[in-house]
């Protein structure tokens, strides 16, 4: 279906509705004899932006696919509100959507159809409001202008913000984010924390973020966990876990840089 909209100016409107927690109780996780999540507990609080980090290979995206449903756990289980997330019936019950790390646009759609694409699938609402939903994210996220143009033609802080938009289109109780800093210059990823922080306090929505990004996490974060090797290693607010006392923690977020012994180094001898 074509693009329908015309050029009437929008004053965007909040998404105000019910925001959803989440509860991860001892969830781990097993791919055949290898196990990525070991025993992890924690708690969103509805309303927060909590933020996962970790090294790679840690976990965090295992996790985040368990909180949106796309993985079942060996043992313990993973709650939205009072919901089993694991439950595809879920879905029909918490508005949910994830921004992805690539932003998984359709290059052969326009912005406009990338982000009606969902409600028109799933029959939300009729045409003009679906252009209402449409117009009023783009506007949200100040790219009116690029409404007719093509992923080939945006830069990559625009498509992370059309994948951002796209997410504001299912009106989400529970907002999640795959390293949305990822492959950005300095002043683009200060946007889209900026973006992140906004978007919460306009819509309390409930917001979760897995990222490297040090200054997203003790910026604009009410509460973080670390991930290391499957299990937390620390949680609490950004000034709790800056305190922490654990070296691997310490090295993670304040690595030093030693060229006389550098790290690569290291690995090589551990492997002989």
């Amino acid at each position: 279906m074509s693009s329908n909209f015309a050029s009437t100016a929008y004053t965007a409107a909040p998404f105000i509705g019910k925001t959803f927690g989440v509860t991860v109780n001892k969830l781990s996780k097993k791919f055949g004899r290898t196990t990525v999540l070991r025993d992890i507990s924690l708690e969103v609080k509805a309303g927060e932006i909590f933020c996962i980090m970790g090294p790679s290979g840690s976990g965090k995206s295992v996790l985040l696919k368990h909180i949106v449903g796309l993985e079942r756990p060996t043992s313990g289980d993973v709650k939205i509100g009072e919901f089993d997330a694991s439950d595809p019936a879920t879905r029909d019950k918490v508005h949910l959507a994830l921004v992805f790390q690539a932003g998984a646009l359709f290059n052969s759609l326009s912005v406009y159809d990338n982000l009606a694409l969902y409600p028109r699938e799933h029959r939300l609402c009729n045409e003009s409001g679906i252009r209402d939903r449409v117009m009023n994210a783009l506007t949200i996220l100040s790219l009116e202008k690029a409404v007719k143009k093509f992923p080939s033609e945006l830069s990559g802080g625009m498509k992370k913000r059309v994948a951002i938009a796209r997410a504001l289109v299912m009106e989400p109780q529970l907002l999640l984010y795959d390293e949305p800093t990822s492959e950005l210059d300095p002043v683009m990823s200060a946007t889209i924390i900026e973006i992140i922080a906004t978007l919460r306090e306009q819509t309390a929505v409930t917001t979760i973020v897995v990222t490297h990004d040090r200054a997203l996490a003790f910026s604009i974060a009410d509460r973080l966990a670390i991930i290391m090797d499957g299990r937390i290693c620390a949680i609490g607010t950004p000034a709790e876990v800056k305190q922490s006392k654990d070296p691997a923690i310490t090295n993670f977020l304040n690595p030093v840089i030693d060229l006389k012994n550098p790290r690569f180094k290291q690995l090589e001898n551990n492997h002989e």
